[in-house]
């Protein structure tokens, strides 16, 4: 069972309870009684909800979603809280798969030779009922080319695209962690990442041609200029950028976080 689900639930017990209470004349005024009662049961959903989490836990399943003789794929990650995985998969057949807890919902729906894939996990509007705890992990097809959008939260995400397909990706993220490789297969790539509070650890794999725009706001920059130098307009490039058929580009906006590329 979900836990908005149980919450909501106890909010309609709760006020259901007083309306009664009210008509048999046991209370005068359910306004009176509302707003402690809605901070007793806040407090008490703080309190039990770990327990709920743990509980949850026991139900991650597997999923699968069919590629439907797609030649190209866009997934939208959206996640509050939890922790995340996303590498390539080798399944044919298989756009994607992999293991979802409780909290997370997908839809994919075919569009020409696209396929979009929509993942839902979380935030709620309601920040503690968001899948805090919750584990996620995608395999995506390794011989496509996608499309990535990835809105992250409070939230730990591991991107390991070394062997995939990227021609586009979009990161979005608050208070979170965030550790990518980027591509290895020599193809053109664009990394757009907004960042808050976040650590951003990315990883370059040997003789990939890279360059990245890195705007003010880092509190901390961790980059070895030897491998990625300086160059005129601010951007830090390896030396075979300007002549590489195959290159990487990444723009990166950040407010008071750390950054290491290595």
């Amino acid at each position: 069972m979900r836990r908005a689900h149980l919450f909501w639930g106890s909010i309609l017990i709760l006020l259901s309870a007083l309306f009664f209470l009210k008509a048999t004349g046991v209370i005068d005024d359910v306004l009176g009684f509302l707003w402690p009662s809605l901070l007793i049961l806040v407090g008490c959903w703080f309190i039990a909800s770990p327990l709920i989490v743990r509980l949850s836990l026991d139900e991650i399943e597997t999923f699968r979603i069919e590629l439907q003789n797609a030649s190209e794929a866009r997934l939208n990650l959206d996640m509050g809280a939890g922790r995340a995985e996303l590498r390539a998969g080798n399944t044919p057949g298989l756009a994607a798969s992999g293991t979802k807890a409780p909290g997370m919902h997908f839809s994919s729906r075919l569009v020409g030779n696209n396929l979009d894939i929509d993942v839902d996990a979380g935030p709620t509007f309601i920040p503690f009922l968001g899948p805090t705890g919750g584990s996620w992990s995608f395999e995506l097809n390794r011989d496509i080319p996608w499309n990535l959008d990835i809105d992250a939260g409070a939230s730990k995400v591991i991107l390991d695209l070394d062997d995939l397909l990227v021609a586009q990706a979009e990161i979005n993220t608050g208070a979170s962690a965030i550790e990518l490789t980027l591509p290895s297969r020599g193809q053109n790539s664009r990394f757009d990442i907004e960042a808050g509070a976040a650590t951003l650890d990315i990883h370059v794999p040997d003789g990939i041609a890279a360059r990245f725009r890195i705007k003010e706001g880092v509190t901390a920059l961790n980059l070895d200029e030897s491998r990625f130098p300086r160059v005129e307009g601010g951007f830090y490039q390896t030396s075979d950028y300007p002549s590489a058929m195959g290159k990487i580009d990444v723009s990166i906006e950040a407010g008071a976080g750390t950054i290491k590329i290595r």
